[in-house]
């Protein structure tokens, strides 16, 4: 658009210039029958008087030969024949602006210069500048190309530049408006009308003008692409399509948190029970939750309720303890302030107000989910498939329904959130490496403030992740600009990535050596044993192997999922994502360059950032669930998200049918048929053989009955003293502090090494020890009253090496364990039983004083009297 305006202007300009020929380009006779026009080099410049002399190039002053008769009549246009003009000789003064120089072609050169100069083009010489009275609109016609050669309308033989010929005519004079300039430019031209040696023009570069920065400034905002508007019914389309898929979203989790709350009322009956008896449904650690939640509505204010929490000297005898730091109650803090703000005190219990909330961020979980399988296939079909799956395995995605208050249902919403989130950052932005940057900056944001909402956690400082984050954009930062698709970029990449490794080592070891941090060594002893590197006698250790939620999967987990169609699926979708990722991997390292959009039609699926992160991620994650059955429930969700986009996105198909080479259809007219129809016949499937079971469990009308727990808590409540620090296994004590509030010497949570080796003491009182020794152990936790539980005493229904009695045993050399181990026999019956008799010494140190059909309560004697 700039360059047809300078056109028109530039012709409109040159229409104003006078052109004469001189004498020495004419033949003798008077009477012209062909005129020779001869004009600067510039071939823009060339073009324009072409165009502009169709026409009357002045009509105040034609085009006639120098010496013509007054009355003669002027040149036509269309037989003016246009030639360029010879150069001048070296040390001529040539019209132009200070700075222009003249060098000397080499001899015997010319010829063979020109031909080169004329097969360079525009790159082999800068046009010539014109006289310095030209004004800058000819400037800049003659700059703007700057090719060389002989114009459109030469004849053949016509000599280019860096040619001499002996025939070849002067230069025209020409001037502009300026008479000074315009008389200098003809004088100079005649007195270099006699040819020459082929000479060459090189001129200095100077800065651009601002006039040219403006007009440069223009073009560019000129070739900017506008964006067209799009049609309504597109747009009506593509708004009905959003709607549609958000509304299925927050239907699909408002609904599976109403299914959650009336599966829970039916297993529990909890509308018809006391306050005592909903509490006993926590059980374990999550008892422990929601206690403190209790104590936070109880607290005269939430300044006050924090501070207690933080130095926390109620629960534990003999410890104070920051329990928002080592149980992580930030939840239970946002709730007992939610339901305090809000009133809801006045309207709803606190328990229904608790359980609701846990509920409703499973339905955010639940559509969190939802949304990413929509961003990564692009239909909110994938998004149904991924709530059916969730919902059919719930026995495997979630532990909601047995246990509320555990953190993962707290935490794992907020992951999801944070997975949808970062599917669609990379989905629409991840193209360089400056938007990689930005997601290192939001881990290190998120880390740092992690690690002050955490009380200065050091451990995250230590993190191998936040090292390998720190390598890579240092190494980014140093990496030299090398060309691609060379042998030297290869190399490169290969010493980058032996970079990467070490820097990341070593900057992980330096960052424990300076930083203070408290290591898990039970949690490495844990991970030793659990591969095979190693056996142990300890009794945490193997309690701890023994938890079913830290074996590994069994075989029912894998058939549940075979069932529901989901693990074949999954497995097709993995297999077909990782190759294709192979695929691409392999020809980045061999210089290919990416295309920064893939089209359906490409089949590499494997190009796009987010299925990389999530086949990374469900790698992971994968590996893990195959070690600890426990982490099942962080992996699963994240099989049915993918499978359910695996099977809907019509570029996995297309990939496939790619590598397949399939040549009887058309691989994308298939692709699109397949993302309907497979998606849908999963879904009728699913409909037919699984939404029966679910509307009966619902029908279903279960009951929680625990009369012995109850009646013992009661007990305590009404006979206990108020000071009373009670002595048991670590779920027990868990729901005493809930139920009842009084001091407890152990508690159900395995990352306090404190906590550990007190629970491995106190269960001492299922093992073959005296009473002398177990009234030593209680006695130095400050504990009043020791509770025996009938079921583990008497423990039968598990596997045998794994009850507790048979772990202490092991513990304590009491049975063999391997080959050349020594059999210690103990002369002591197992104190559990031996205390139930009543007869000396146990009478001596311990008093019964509560019983029933469970638990056996025992009084801890301060005054001890040795009866027969």
């Amino acid at each position: 658009m700039g360059g047809g305006r300078n056109r028109v202007r530039v012709r409109d300009r040159i229409r104003k210039v006078y052109l004469t020929v001189p004498s020495s380009s004419l033949s003798g006779n008077s009477k012209v029958t062909k005129s020779t026009l001869h004009l600067p080099p510039s071939p823009s410049l060339r073009t324009a008087l072409g165009r502009g002399c169709r026409g009357a190039i002045s009509p105040v002053s034609p085009l006639t030969p120098e010496g013509a008769a007054p009355g003669s009549q002027p040149l036509p246009c269309r037989r003016t024949r246009l030639t360029r003009p010879p150069l001048p000789a070296p040390g001529t003064l040539v019209p132009g602006r200070p700075g222009t120089r003249l060098a000397k072609t080499p001899e015997g050169a010319g010829p063979e210069v020109g031909a080169r100069r004329r097969a360079q083009g525009r790159r082999s010489l800068p046009a010539a500048r014109e006289p310095q009275g030209a004004r800058p609109l000819l400037r800049g016609a003659m700059a703007e190309e700057g090719g060389d050669g002989p114009g459109p309308s030469a004849p053949a033989g016509a000599p280019g530049r860096g040619q001499e010929g002996p025939g070849r005519a002067a230069p025209a004079a020409w001037a502009t408006d300026g008479g000074a300039a315009a008389e200098g430019a003809e004088r100079t031209a005649r007195s270099l009308a006699g040819g020459g040696p082929a000479i060459e023009l090189r001129q200095r570069k100077k800065p651009k003008s601002s006039e040219n920065k403006e007009s440069a400034k223009e073009e560019k905002i000129n070739d900017t692409p506008v964006t067209e508007r799009l049609p309504k019914h597109v747009l009506f389309q593509r708004f009905a399509k959003i709607f549609i898929g958000c509304l299925a979203a927050v239907t699909s989790g408002m609904m599976y948190a109403l299914y959650l709350s009336a599966y829970h009322e039916r297993k529990f009956w909890f509308s018809n029970r006391q306050e005592l008896e909903r509490e006993i449904t926590f059980q374990g650690d999550s008892a422990i939750y929601y206690s403190y939640y209790k104590d936070m509505l109880k607290a005269p204010s939430f300044g006050r309720g924090v501070y207690e929490l933080t130095h926390n000297n109620k629960t534990v005898s003999l410890r104070t303890i920051n329990a928002v730091q080592q149980m992580s109650l930030y939840p239970e803090l946002i709730a007992s302030v939610l339901y305090q703000a809000t009133g809801s005190n006045e309207i709803i219990e606190p328990v229904y107000f608790y359980i609701g909330i846990v509920f409703g961020l499973q339905g955010i979980y639940v559509s969190a989910l939802f949304v990413t399988s929509w961003l990564m296939s692009g239909t909110w079909l994938a998004g149904m498939l991924t709530v059916a799956w969730f919902i059919i395995n719930r026995v495997d995605t979630t532990r909601i329904e047995y246990s509320i208050p555990l953190r993962e249902n707290w935490a794992l919403p907020y992951f999801a959130c944070q997975i949808a989130a970062l599917t669609g950052y990379l989905k629409s932005n991840l193209n360089t490496y400056g938007e990689i940057h930005e997601v290192y900056k939001i881990y290190i944001f998120s880390l740092f403030l992690g690690y002050l909402l955490q009380f200065e956690n050091s451990a995250l400082l230590v993190s191998p992740l936040l090292s390998l984050i720190v390598v890579l954009m240092l190494v980014k930062c140093l990496q030299p600009n090398v060309k691609k698709r060379t042998f030297v970029a290869k190399i490169m990449k290969v010493i980058n990535f032996h970079l990467v490794c070490t820097l990341t080592v070593t900057l992980n070891i330096i960052m424990k050596v300076f930083v203070p941090h408290n290591e898990n060594e039970h949690m490495l002893k844990f991970l030793e044993v659990k591969l095979g590197l190693n056996m142990t006698k300890n009794f945490t250790m193997n309690w701890l192997l023994c938890q079913e939620s830290l074996q590994a999967p069994s075989q029912e987990f894998f058939l549940r999922l075979t069932q529901s169609s989901l693990l074949p699926f999954y497995i097709l979708v993995l297999i077909i994502c990782f190759l294709s990722m192979v695929q691409v991997i392999f020809r980045r390292f061999n210089g290919e360059s990416l295309e920064e959009t893939v089209t359906l039609e490409d089949g590499r699926i494997g190009e796009r950032p987010e299925v990389i992160y999530h086949v990374i991620h469900t790698i992971f994650f994968g590996s893990l669930a195959m070690i600890i059955e426990g982490l099942k429930y962080l992996w699963t969700p994240y099989v049915c998200m993918l499978a359910a986009f695996g099977v809907c996105s019509p570029e996995l198909w297309t990939t496939l049918f790619k590598w397949l080479r399939l040549r009887t259809v058309h691989p994308v007219l298939l692709a699109l048929i397949l993302s309907m129809a497979v998606p849908t016949i999963i879904g009728v499937s699913l409909w037919k053989e699984f939404f029966p079971r679910l509307m009966t469990e619902l029908t279903e009308l279960q009951e929680f009955y625990d009369p012995d727990t109850v009646e013992l808590m009661t007990w305590i409540k009404r006979q206990a003293p108020v000071a009373a620090v009670f002595a048991g296994s670590p779920q027990l004590m868990g729901v005493i502090k809930l139920c009842t509030g009084w001091m407890v010497t152990s508690l159900p949570l395995y990352n306090d090494d404190d906590l550990l080796k007190r629970n491995e003491n106190i269960y001492q009182i299922y093992s073959k020890r005296s009473a002398e020794d177990i009234y030593k152990i209680l006695t130095s936790y400050k504990a009043n009253y020791l509770i025996v539980e009938d079921a583990i005493c008497n423990e039968v229904g598990t596997r045998r090496g794994c009850r507790v009695k048979d772990l202490l045993d092991i513990a304590n050399g009491h049975v063999v364990c391997e080959e050349g181990d020594k059999l210690t026999y103990s002369k002591y019956g197992r104190f559990c039983h031996e205390v139930k008799i009543n007869y000396s010494p146990y009478v001596n140190y311990f008093t019964r004083v509560y019983w029933n059909r469970s638990y056996f309560v025992y009084k801890i004697n301060t005054v001890i009297s040795f009866q027969s």
